[in-house]
């Protein structure tokens, strides 16, 4: 079989349907199944590893997806044998599985680890590690097709990247593919960001680079293609002369828990707009592609990351805050500065809020907002398209009150679906008008539940098809956008206190109060 192959059959044993458990013949339509190939994982004791991508390989291999000829490679520094590497994964699978854990399929799973004890200056490792693959081409049929997951620090890039070149495991050939997935912060600004991508271009063919924004591989992001594109209803008002303006919104109602090393000095704009929201943005104001293949779905969003325009003032258009003491829920909190392993003088942001403006015929005029921050009232994202209010008001509504504007409400997480607010009649001889809410959620709607956004993505990689993967091109314009912004915030000092478990800092409010708007309530 060719590198580029796809495996679209699998072998179904009706005496036996967990062999392969898409037991459902429904499910096998729209499926593709990886062909031969390996998974090397690089930061496999992390903590993403343990909670995601075990899970998400295990996950894929009970629904069929991973094939017979399949290997998976842990590389760390633990004096661990395969089978202590084995009783590793296997608690961590058990604990987190998305799909039903079955001896049948962890037998399969089990048969097809390895690992390779070494750090990633011990060049003698990378000798063992490009045995390990060989064995596995031999033994498991693996064919010479092998991605190395990059779960690890940006700084520890390139002398990984440099000891697969050394080592020869970084080259494909016409008859096999090295692929490398590598997971943000993709740099801290633009310049970091050049060089990183620079490293990995350096060893790596650039079709064999894919960049990870795990939000791309949600179902309810990839609903918004969806709900654009196949429905006539949304798309002829999906314009500046129907919307008002657009809310994407990220809230945690955590602290930075054990991420203090990561966090402090990133802060929230760099570690969620530079990527989550301004993909968001990306899919929420782009064109219709030629197709969803990844080259027409990138150059759709290039085109619209590249007609952004930052407001003229900054400091009425933007905001950050930090987090102080509070309640959360029925928790009392510290504030950011109080965390263990966070510098008392830190200047770095726990919310960060800025609006942007979209130069093209279908946005012009209509403001995006985008916010995330930590400590705030709940855990949600959602984009909220807000329309214009009727230009002549007939109805009544209550005493006092405005009728509302109508919205679209994608609903990303954790509620997922989408919401339609319009005004309804209230019962009663007067002709009043309430705002209601109309629902669809997948919970309800769909027999199946959602694949976790890792099990797509890896899919994706060992398919050599990355339509959910942002492009380098991509990433450039997104800190093109942020780093104006950060160089602002970074003349400012402290920013602005909020209580935990509110939603922010006033600046973010009074920023859409000068444009007439105000948050919506997630």
């Amino acid at each position: 079989m060719s590198a580029n192959t796809t495996n679209t059959h699998s072998e179904i044993d009706p005496a036996d349907p967990w062999r392969n458990p898409l037991r459902d013949p429904r499910d096998l339509r729209m499926q593709q199944i990886a062909g031969p190939c390996s998974v090397v994982l690089f930061g496999v004791t992390g903590d993403l590893s343990k909670r995601k991508l075990l899970p998400a390989i295990y996950d894929l291999m009970n629904r069929g997806l991973l094939p017979a000829g399949f290997g998976l490679v842990g590389f760390g520094r633990r004096p661990w044998s395969h089978d202590d590497f084995a009783a590793f994964v296997r608690e961590n699978v058990e604990k987190r599985c998305r799909t039903p854990f079955l001896e049948s399929t962890w037998n399969r799973l089990s048969d097809c680890l390895r690992f390779v004890q070494g750090t990633f200056d011990d060049s003698e490792a990378f000798t063992r590690l490009s045995e390990t693959v060989a064995e596995l081409d031999r033994v498991k049929g693996t064919e010479g097709n092998h991605a190395f997951y990059m779960s690890i620090p940006p700084r520890d890039f390139p002398i990984v990247a440099q000891q697969l070149a050394n080592s020869g495991l970084a080259y494909s050939t016409e008859d096999a593919w090295r692929r490398v997935i590598i997971e943000k912060p993709f740099g801290h600004d633009l310049e970091s960001s050049r060089e990183l991508d620079r490293v990995v271009a350096n060893v790596f063919d650039p079709d064999s680079i894919f960049r990870i924004d795990h939000y791309l591989g949600k179902e309810t992001v990839q609903n918004i293609l969806a709900l654009r594109f196949s429905n006539m209803m949304f798309e002829p008002i999906w314009n500046s002369n129907y919307v008002s303006h657009v809310e994407i919104t990220m809230a945690e109602d955590l602290g930075i828990g054990g991420r203090a090393g990561y966090y402090d000095g990133i802060g929230a704009a760099r570690d969620i707009i530079q990527n989550h929201l301004l993909q968001l943005m990306a899919l929420t104001a782009m064109e219709e592609p030629a197709s969803f293949t990844a080259h027409d779905l990138a150059l759709e969003k290039i085109k619209v990351l590249s007609s952004v325009r930052l407001p003229e003032d900054l400091a009425r258009h933007t905001a950050r805050g930090q987090y102080s003491a509070g309640w959360q829920g029925s928790e009392k909190v510290v504030g950011y500065l109080e965390e263990k392993g966070i510098d008392p003088q830190s200047t770095t942001e726990t919310y960060a809020a800025i609006r942007l403006n979209i130069d093209n015929r279908r946005w012009a005029g209509v403001p995006f907002y985008l916010r995330t921050g930590k400590r705030l009232g709940k855990r949600v994202t959602e984009i909220a398209v807000n329309f214009k209010r009727a230009p002549h008001q007939l109805f009544t509504t209550a005493e006092g009150q405005q009728l509302g504007e109508n919205a679209i409400v994608l609903r990303i997480q954790p509620d997922e679906g989408i919401t339609l607010r319009f005004g309804s009649k209230v019962p009663g001889t007067a002709m009043e008008i309430r705002d209601v809410n109309m629902d669809f959620t997948y919970g309800t709607s769909f027999t199946e539940a959602s694949p976790e956004a890792y099990e797509r993505l890896i899919l994706d990689v060992l398919m050599g098809d990355p339509p959910l993967f942002p492009t380098s091109q991509e990433i450039d314009l997104s800190w093109k956008i942020l780093d104006p912004i950060e160089e602002f915030w970074a003349t400012l000092g402290q920013p602005e206190p909020y209580r935990a478990g509110t939603w922010g800092p006033e600046q973010a409010d009074r920023m859409l109060a000068v444009d007439g708007h105000s948050w919506r309530m997630p």
